[in-house]
C-alpha cells in the first residue's frame, strides 16, 4: 500500500506554485492539484510584481512558475478536490473520484470575483484591453487622470471609489441593482471628494470603442476602466467543512505560521485574511511550506533515503 503523500497541495496559482517549489526542494512527496481557475491567469499584465521591468502577464508568470517547479520534479494534475476529510492520522481527499492520502494539507485555492453583467466574451475582450478591472491596488496608477466607474455600494463599494478618487478626479461610484445604499457617513466622504453618484439597476456591459459602456435607469456612462466592487467568493468551503475556522466571509484564520485552526491543514494566498496580492501570496507560501516541513518533522524523521 503506498505511503501517504507528506503534503497535498490544493491551487497551483503564485502561492501553490510556491509552496511547491519550497516543498520540493525540502525533498517532500508533494502533489498538486489544480482546478484552473487562478486568478493571476486573468491579468493581461502586472506592473507591481518586483523583478519585471515592463510588466508580466499573469499566463506568463504562472507558466514560469510551473517550469520552475518541474526543474525539482513537481507535476501539477488539472483536476477538482470534490472532498477532503480527516482519516486517523491523514486527510482523504477525494479527486476525479479516487481516493488521495496527505499527512498534511495546503490550501492555495484563492477566491473567485463576482462579476458585473456583461457576457463572457465581452468580459473577456474587456479585461486584456483593460478596461475592465478588478484590482486597484494592482493596477490604479494605470487609471491615473482617466474616467473611471466603479459599481457598487455599501461600504465596500465607497472605499474603492474613494481609493481610485487619488488616482484621477474623474471617478463614478454605480449602484449595480437600483439606488444606492450608503450611510449618511459615506455619502458626505463621497461628496467631499467629488465622486459621482448614479443610481442602477446595471445593464450588461458594451464595448464602444476605446471605452466601456455602463448603462443605467439614468441613462449611459462610457468610462476608461470599469471596476466591479462586488465582493468575491472565497474558495475555503474544503477547510470549512472539515471545521476550520474561518471569518464571517469565508476568509481562513491563520495563525503567524500559516496553521489553520485544523492541524495539519494549512492556508496560503487570497483564501486568507489579507492583502490580495501576488507578493503577498507567494510569502505566505513560503512561511506555510517551511512550516509544513518543521512540523512533519517534528513527527517523523524526514531521513533522505526513505
Amino acid at each position: 500500500m503506498a505511503q501517504p503523500l507528506d503534503c497535498l497541495v490544493i491551487g497551483a496559482g503564485p502561492a501553490g506554485l510556491t509552496a511547491a517549489i519550497y516543498l520540493s526542494r525540502f525533498h517532500l512527496r508533494i502533489a498538486v492539484v489544480d482546478a484552473g481557475k487562478s486568478r493571476a491567469a486573468m491579468i493581461p499584465r502586472t506592473h507591481n510584481h518586483a523583478g519585471y521591468p515592463g510588466g508580466v502577464a499573469g499566463t506568463e508568470l504562472l507558466a514560469r512558475m510551473r517550469q520552475q517547479a518541474g526543474e525539482f520534479g513537481v507535476e501539477v494534475e488539472q483536476a477538482l478536490v470534490e472532498k477532503l476529510v480527516r482519516e486517523g492520522e491523514v486527510f482523504v481527499a477525494e479527486i476525479d473520484g479516487r481516493r488521495v492520502e496527505a499527512r498534511s494539507v495546503l490550501l492555495a485555492s484563492g477566491v473567485v470575483n463576482n462579476r458585473p453583467p456583461v457576457a463572457p466574451e465581452i468580459h473577456d475582450v474587456a479585461l486584456e484591453r483593460g478596461l475592465l478591472r478588478y484590482c486597484p491596488i494592482c493596477d490604479g496608477y494605470e487609471v491615473t487622470d482617466k474616467r473611471v466607474g466603479v459599481i457598487g455600494s455599501g461600504n465596500h463599494g465607497c472605499a474603492e471609489a474613494l481609493f481610485l478618487r487619488t488616482y484621477t478626479r474623474d471617478v463614478s461610484l454605480i449602484a449595480p441593482d437600483g439606488e444606492h445604499a450608503l450611510s449618511d457617513k459615506d455619502q458626505q466622504a463621497l461628496r467631499d471628494a467629488g465622486v459621482t453618484l448614479v443610481n442602477g439597476p446595471c445593464h450588461p456591459l458594451r464595448i464602444d470603442g476605446g471605452q466601456i459602456i455602463v448603462s443605467t435607469a439614468q441613462g449611459e456612462c462610457g468610462y476608461d476602466s470599469v471596476y466591479p466592487a462586488l465582493g468575491s467568493v472565497i474558495r475555503s468551503e474544503l477547510a470549512v467543512a472539515l471545521g476550520a475556522e474561518a471569518s464571517e466571509e469565508g476568509c481562513l484564520v491563520i495563525d503567524a505560521h500559516q496553521r489553520t485552526s485544523i492541524a495539519g491543514l494549512y492556508a496560503a494566498g487570497d483564501v486568507t485574511k489579507g492583502l490580495d496580492q501576488i507578493s503577498s501570496a507567494m510569502g505566505q507560501a513560503a512561511v506555510a511550506a517551511t512550516a509544513i516541513r518543521n512540523d512533519l518533522a517534528k513527527d517523523a524523521l524526514l531521513l533522505r533515503e526513505r
